[in-house]
């Protein structure tokens, strides 16, 4: 059943969020993150009671399901393919979702645990002294999510030539005169060269900079797709065909070809490319899911996400500075350089 709904998104991850009536709050299921109406406002993600009249409404579409263990109703959004009742818990795994021309054909299935992600999380804090303490706090630790997230994988085949101009400086002196010479060469590259499954995440939820950032996934353990590995996360269909992220993946793979013919023109002081003939051609594409740990966490009514990859277990972030530990520590730094320079000063004064 798919009804018409006023969009309303989760502060913390921007997915869309729903009501909990046990709760009395908005709760997120993605990163767990939980909202009172007033909270809601405050970031304005609250919709309106109505629309006015001659106003377009949202075109979001929602779909309502019975949970087969608690038949507690169950509503997604119309790109959300595994989720879990927020009732009793259980994995619900929306197959219907994932069929037709939104059939994963491969899945990496999830190699680390929760437990594993949240030890990385609390890793990236050791020995960063102006971490806010916050950062440590059980609660943000908590709210961590694996996500299946829709990539596409796309072959590629480089083809072309390239010709660059190197000039290479030499200096010397010879009494009091100073030479320079400059020797100008042409170098010329033939290249042929096959770029398998450039990944470029197909979904307009996840922040594409973190998605590249816990690059690269093994491919050799693509797995053929069952929606069994779908028990116990989170998982999304694209709502990005691969036509609309095709640019992208061609992009990498033709900056990738020409940053290699450039580093194989070696042994000169400057190179400017003179022509480029490189030709990149798509060769195949797969739609695939990947695992990903994503945690939001909250400081000073701002969030920050924090993403691991499922199966190497990179773990990237950024982490927010402690003002107050700032100016701290920059007034120690100035106390104690200062006292350095005057025992340095007293030293050289009572040595003579």
């Amino acid at each position: 059943m798919n009804n018409k709904s006023l969009d309303n998104k989760c502060p913390a991850c921007r997915a869309v969020i729903h009501w909990n009536p046990k709760l009395n709050k908005f709760k997120c299921e993605y990163c767990d993150s939980e909202f009172t109406l007033n909270e809601m406002k405050k970031y304005e993600n609250a919709s309106n009671d109505k629309v006015n009249e001659g106003e377009k409404g949202d075109d979001t579409q929602y779909d309502t399901y019975r949970c087969p263990d608690c038949n507690a109703e169950i509503i997604t959004d119309e790109h959300t393919a595994a989720t879990f009742c927020i009732y009793c818990g259980n994995t619900a795994i929306l197959k219907n979702k994932l069929s037709g021309k939104f059939a994963p054909t491969k899945i990496i299935p999830f190699k680390s645990t929760k437990e594993e992600a949240i030890e990385a999380f609390k890793s990236i804090t050791k020995g960063k002294i102006l971490a806010p303490k916050e950062f440590n706090d059980i609660k943000n630790i908590e709210k961590i999510t694996g996500v299946y997230i829709p990539f596409w994988l796309f072959d590629f085949e480089v083809n072309g030539d390239m010709t660059v101009v190197g000039r290479r400086v030499t200096s010397w002196v010879r009494g009091d005169v100073h030479y320079t010479k400059t020797d100008t060469y042409h170098a010329y590259r033939d290249c042929e060269m096959k770029f398998n499954r450039v990944p470029i995440d197909g979904s307009t939820k996840f922040d594409d900079a973190i998605m590249n950032s816990i690059e690269p996934f093994n491919y050799d353990e693509l797995e053929d797709y069952n929606h069994a590995y779908l028990s116990g996360f989170f998982a999304e269909k694209y709502d990005i065909d691969w036509e609309g992220t095709f640019k992208d993946a061609q992009e990498r793979a033709y900056n990738s070809a020409n940053e290699i013919v450039l580093n194989d023109i070696t042994g000169y002081t400057t190179k400017t490319v003179l022509n480029n003939n490189l030709q990149t051609n798509l060769t195949s594409k797969e739609y695939t899911l990947l695992p990903v740990w994503m945690v939001n966490v909250k400081y000073k009514d701002k969030y920050y996400i924090f993403a691991m990859n499922g199966q190497t277990k990179e773990f990237i972030g950024n982490i927010p500075i402690d003002t107050k530990k700032t100016i701290l520590f920059s007034i120690l730094v100035f106390i104690s350089s200062f006292l350095i320079f005057v025992l340095g000063a007293y030293l050289m004064f009572i040595m003579g």
